[in-house]
């Protein structure tokens, strides 16, 4: 965002800093020269507005890259913006055309009742009878894949098996869907199984206002017994910034009317909702708090209360690499009993282990579901997952490293020669400021601290910028914007792939003052 004013007097103060007739001796003569010309190429390629506006879009190597020539040089820096964003359209369509964006889910259902509910009277007789017996009594998986055939049309191709206590079934659809226009689309499905027949389905979504749309699913699934139809329409709308309000009605198969009110913010999570319906009707609560980690862990509970009885449900879900976040949550109901219900997300993929524990309500089921998992999370975060991700970084920071040491090197050597070059410079300017009580630069450091009792082992990388800074002290006053200061003249990155800080003593008006700020923050001393 600099102006041409701006550019101008960073440029005039590099040239007197870095002009060869300046310095006598040869060898800083020679690294003046190598610095006055990265200048003055600079300064020609953002005081130009075509130039500059390539260089903001595609930085060095959009310089170097040819046909450029063949650009109008009548052309505006809006006009080369506005040619670049539809590349990228034309490049997004593209890479939408080879996207299938697969979605999957495995669930494994384990009945564990055996180590709550057996009866020791029933096994005496029995050979192996001291062992409890666990074993998974139902399975589920389920894939789609999306194919868009245009801009506007995607095809999306899903199928699903399931099977419980030895019998099961599957089956396999295939939706088109079309965006209609910016307010709405439509998809029709069609579908077969071997537990049911065909299944036609027509799904519409439309937006009535800004705040408000409505989704219309109609159905015919054909059997044995006949045609059964079926309806399903939801109509939601904003009820504020972070508030949603719905209503569904479900006719057919299931019939039932539903109403619910989620308010979702970057703290909490919250669900209210109301059921009357055929075979079951209910009401539910549920409350999810998010806290502002690293690991995005969450803690959420719920209560469900209907014709099946009460629910009761707590837990808590956590980022446990990139990619994937790990859940449990307990279930303790009014039949049902006791369950553990394990999640694991990877991407796409969604791997859902239900344990059945007892069909009664047991305090020690309770207890084992509900610590149980956390003592083997957090024994596996500290032996396993923690050593892993560390190893992975430590392995993708030198593969970093690797592929930009000659850059460093090089940038290494430029800073080096420029620190030398700024001597004089720095000397008259800190003559100045003495005189004027001004601002002078006691000591500065830039790249990697070690504050943390924690991260005591690791390694402390910064290197010494005392005479760049103090050279960037004009009328008493040192800014630097919102940038990594890498960049600036004397500075190199001492730590490839590591969070940076710059670290100042400064005096000013005869008294010291410290400072420290992030890589990217802005720095304006002295403070006010």
């Amino acid at each position: 965002q600099a102006s041409q004013d701006e550019l101008k007097a960073a440029y005039r103060r590099l040239c007197m800093l870095y002009h060869p007739d300046k310095h006598r001796d040869p060898e800083l003569k020679t690294q003046a020269e190598r610095l006055f010309n990265l200048v003055h190429q600079a300064y020609e390629v953002l005081s130009d507005p075509q130039t500059r506006a390539i260089y903001d879009i595609y930085g060095r190597r959009g310089l170097e890259m040819e046909g450029w020539e063949v650009v109008e040089r009548k052309r505006t820096a809006a006009e080369i913006r506005e040619e670049f964003e539809r590349l990228q359209r034309e490049r997004e369509e593209r890479r939408l055309q080879q996207r299938t964006n697969p979605k999957g889910t495995i669930s494994v259902g384990i009945d564990a009742t055996d180590l709550f509910d057996r009866y020791d009277e029933e096994y005496e007789d029995v050979p192996g009878s001291s062992f409890p017996q666990i074993e998974i009594n139902k399975m589920h998986i389920s894939q789609s894949i999306e194919a868009p055939l245009t801009s506007t049309d995607t095809a999306i191709l899903s199928g699903n098996l399931s099977t419980q206590n030895g019998n099961g079934g599957g089956s396999i659809n295939l939706a088109l869907r079309r965006v209609t226009s910016a307010k709405g689309w439509g998809e029709l499905e069609f579908g077969a199984g071997d537990l049911h027949g065909p299944l036609f389905g027509l799904k519409i979504f439309r937006n009535l206002t800004p705040r408000c749309f409505i989704t219309t699913n109609c159905a015919l699934q054909f059997s044995s017994r006949g045609v059964r139809p079926g309806l399903t329409t939801v109509l939601a709308r904003n009820l504020d910034k972070n508030t949603m309000g719905y209503l569904q009605w479900r006719w057919g198969i299931q019939s039932a009317m539903n109403t619910s009110i989620v308010r979702d913010t970057k703290t909490s999570h919250f669900t209210v909702a109301m059921q009357l319906g055929i075979p079951h009707s209910f009401m539910m609560v549920s409350y999810q708090h998010k806290f502002q980690d690293e690991d995005q862990t969450r803690v959420k509970g719920s209560l469900k209360a209907g014709f099946f009885g009460t629910i009761v449900e707590y837990g808590a879900e956590r980022k446990i690499s990139r990619h994937s976040v790990l859940g449990a949550t307990v279930s303790v109901g009014v039949p049902q009993g006791v369950s553990l219900k394990i999640k694991l997300n990877r991407a796409s993929q969604t791997y859902f282990f239900p344990v059945h524990l007892t069909d009664q309500l047991l305090p020690s089921a309770v207890f084992y579901a509900t610590v149980g998992p956390l003592v083997i999370y957090f024994a596996m975060h500290r032996l396993v997952i923690k050593p892993y991700l560390r190893a992975q970084k430590e392995r993708e920071l030198e593969k970093q490293r690797e592929s930009t040491a000659s850059d460093i090197l090089q940038k290494k050597q430029e800073a080096e020669a420029a620190v030398r070059l700024m001597q004089e410079s720095v000397r008259r300017i800190i003559e100045a400021e003495e005189a004027r009580m001004g601002l002078i630069v006691v000591n500065a450091w830039y790249g990697k601290f070690v504050n943390d009792n924690s991260k005591k082992n690791e390694k402390v990388k910064v290197i010494d910028v005392t005479v760049p800074l103090q050279c960037l002290v004009k009328d008493s006053k040192l800014i630097l914007t919102e940038a990594s200061k890498a960049g600036l003249p004397g500075f190199y990155d001492p730590c490839v792939g590591e969070e940076k800080s710059l670290k100042v003593l400064y005096q000013f008006r005869g008294v010291l003052h410290q400072v420290m700020s992030a890589d990217n923050e802005a720095l304006r001393i002295p403070k006010q």
